[in-house]
């Protein structure tokens, strides 16, 4: 019960690395809150959470976050845990992207994420613990994948950068980078059909020295680990959770 009497949001909690890791927190101990776009995949996290409590808010609009912040306020006065997970995702070569998808792509996995720990910060206090959700794409090049990478690439080098404002504060942040892990956001990579989707995850596969992809409850043990008292002394790390993509690839 490393959590229990902590109150936990969870931003882009509604569906895979974010509801798994919603899911651990309560099972040790926590209150927790978390959002999502989907008003039907959070009812149904809800549901899975005994206790919790789901607002739609989309983490691209700063003022919807701001206000999920002041509703978790009002019913429990401060954040002791915050993990930053929304995002989206969207492979397209040079050539083939277009203004529209980049600034979609990085109003939600940069600008809204920076403004997401902007405005929840305001009610944690000392002890607590925010983990940012960044990936691998921001540490090697991917063929197709530069709007995503440019942003979760802007993304890790932002959250090192408040991580150390932070520490005064005795507020800790780190990043847990997942590698390919089987979520519902890769089948949602605009204009890829199932076909192609399949297609990338036997590559990824086949690149992967661990010969698999990775899954959300995997993810969410690095989160947990990150956020808690093991991790007391780590802040501005980003972890890699990749099956040794990154590193032994």
């Amino acid at each position: 019960m490393r959590f229990k009497d902590k109150v936990v949001l969870v931003l882009g909690g509604n569906s895979g690395m974010g509801l798994a890791s919603a899911q651990a927190f309560a099972a040790e101990g926590a209150t927790v809150h978390l959002t999502g776009r989907n008003q039907q995949t959070i009812d149904e996290a809800v549901a899975s959470i005994p206790g919790s409590t789901g607002y739609s808010a989309d983490i691209a609009d700063p003022a919807a976050t701001e206000e999920v912040v002041r509703q978790v306020e009002q019913a429990d006065d401060r954040i002791d845990v915050l993990y930053i997970n929304a995002g989206v995702g969207g492979f397209a070569p040079l050539e083939a992207i277009t203004e529209d998808d980049w600034d979609f792509v990085h109003s939600i996995n940069l600008r809204g994420c920076v403004f997401a720990l902007q405005k929840a910060v305001r009610i944690m206090g000392e002890g607590g613990a925010v983990v940012v959700t960044g990936s691998i794409g921001a540490h090697g090049p991917l063929e197709g994948n530069g709007t995503y990478a440019a942003a979760k690439a802007g993304l890790s080098m932002a959250m090192k950068v408040f991580a150390k404002e932070l520490l005064p504060r005795k507020i800790r942040l780190n990043m847990v980078s997942p590698g390919p892990i089987d979520t519902p956001l890769l089948h949602r990579n605009p204009g890829m059909g199932p076909e192609e989707v399949e297609k990338l995850k036997e590559m990824m596969i086949a690149n992967i020295p661990m010969h698999r992809m990775g899954t959300s409850e995997e993810v969410a043990k690095a989160v947990l680990f990150l956020a808690g008292e093991d991790a007391s002394f780590i802040s501005g790390v980003d972890l890699l959770v990749d099956g040794g993509l990154i590193e032994l690839g």
